[in-house]
């Protein structure tokens, strides 16, 4: 692609566009840009000394100019969209490695990085990447032969327009709970950004059971339904045990039973997102009950080591919902204990620290409060945000994250389970300007 921009990434001939986006103005980089070799630069101001184009909005320009020059060559790729504050990853995950099991060419673009046809291309640092980079990963996924696309789109890259100019086969629903409200300002604005997505797709799933569903049942769109409540895919019950869910779905013209070996009724929700699309894909049902046991969650994602007659659970839970899913589903295997580690990340929404902090101890034996990523936060403001007015008294603090997992292995006894929440599958800690490296499972291993 000759069309970039990041200055670094540039070869002689190539376009240079220098991008504003939320923390960068690409214009520092223009010098950068033309020693590298770029012969064109696109602008919204100044003088250089190869082509210059100077136009009002360089992200505009960006959509307009990529769509012209490379859309025709990834047109025919199913776009499968999913969007929700808590789901995205699993329910992208679990399709993707669904289509790879039934022998389909796939990719998957988000939190975990950018995977073709069963393996990891690269890691990326947003879950929903600049506009570029996803025609670039498109373009990857087409020329490997790639039919299905699944998609991890934030309400940040939304807002952004960095999905902006292209078309979903499928755009998904999963829930909205509070999160980034301080980008967002209200829950309002929050289901809006995510909104935009729906008018993108041509076919929309959405999960009835979610409050906020009326955003995204648009009267232009084919819209299927699923949940708890009367719906298109109904789910009827729900039992788990310690081997994992099985749960029954009630279609217009069928009932069929799904066994999975993940445990919790949140997955039970990303599962049934999973056999809508194979559904609509045209599976059978058949091969989709035979096929849905062997999925596997995503890393990070109620990554489980057993620990004599205990369980340590490292999952990505960052929000209250899905903080508190997660103490539900492991409260049905009746444990002894449940404790829990959570922090809160710095320079991010203050809104919800009380509230994890309150589902944490109510729903926990005890809870360690540590850190998360502060970035450039004071880690004892991002506590004292946390336990300012908690009734509840039964936790403790110890800011040094690998300090308080060893507390919490310490406290287990028998059929106990500690859980590591906040940070799942990510491989370092970002404190002050540094990312250093830490990765919660690792650390787990090593102290046991």
């Amino acid at each position: 692609m000759k069309i970039k921009t990041d200055s670094r990434k540039i070869k002689k001939g190539d376009t240079f566009v220098a991008l504003k986006t939320l923390n960068n103005d690409g214009h520092q980089y223009i010098e950068d840009a033309i020693k590298n070799g770029a012969t064109t630069i696109v602008a919204e101001h100044g003088l250089y000394e190869v082509d210059t184009l100077i136009v009002n909005d360089t992200k505009e320009y960006l959509v307009k100019a990529l769509k012209e020059e490379y859309y025709e060559e990834i047109k025919d790729l199913k776009l499968i969209g999913i969007t929700g504050t808590n789901g995205k990853t699993t329910e992208c995950f679990l399709t993707y490695q669904a289509f790879i099991k039934l022998g389909k060419k796939a990719a998957y673009i988000g939190t975990i990085g950018f995977y073709v046809n069963g393996e990891k291309i690269k890691d990326l640092a947003n879950t929903t990447p600049e506009i570029n980079e996803i025609y670039e990963m498109l373009l990857y996924a087409k020329e490997n032969d790639a039919e299905y696309v699944m998609m991890e789109v934030s309400s940040h890259a939304l807002s952004m327009n960095r999905v902006e100019g292209l078309e979903f086969t499928y755009a998904v629903f999963t829930n909205l709970t509070k999160d980034h409200l301080d980008y967002h300002l209200d829950m309002k604005s929050y289901a809006l950004a995510k909104q935009k997505l729906f008018k993108m797709a041509k076919k929309a799933i959405v999960n009835v059971d979610d409050d906020y569903k009326n955003y995204f049942l648009l009267k232009d769109n084919d819209n299927i339904t699923y949940g708890f409540e009367e719906a298109d895919y109904q789910i009827l019950n729900y039992e788990m045990s310690s081997d994992g869910s099985k749960f029954t779905v009630k279609t217009k013209n069928e009932e069929f039973e799904i066994s999975t070996s993940l445990l919790g009724k949140y997955n039970v929700y990303n599962l049934l997102v999973t056999v809508i699309l194979l559904m609509k894909e045209q599976v059978e049902i058949d091969k989709i009950k035979e096929l849905i046991p062997t999925l596997k969650a995503p890393s990070g994602r109620m990554d489980t080591i057993f620990y004599e007659t205990n369980r340590i659970i490292i999952d990505y839970a960052h929000t209250p919902d899905a903080v508190e899913n997660i103490l539900k589903a492991v409260k049905e295997l009746n444990p002894n204990h449940i404790y829990t580690i959570v922090g809160c990340g710095g320079n991010r929404d203050k809104t919800k620290r009380p509230e994890m902090a309150k589902i944490a101890t109510s729903l926990s034996t005890c809870a360690i409060f540590t850190n998360d990523n502060p970035r450039l936060e004071d880690p004892n403001d991002i506590i004292e945000d946390m336990i300012k007015n908690l009734e509840n008294t039964n936790y403790e603090v110890i800011i040094n994250r690998k300090n308080a997992i060893i507390k919490g292995i310490q406290m287990l006894e028998n059929n106990d389970i500690l859980l590591v929440l906040g940070k799942g599958h990510e491989t370092y800690q970002i404190i002050g300007k540094e990312r250093l490296e830490f990765d919660d499972k690792q650390i787990v291993l090593e102290i046991i």
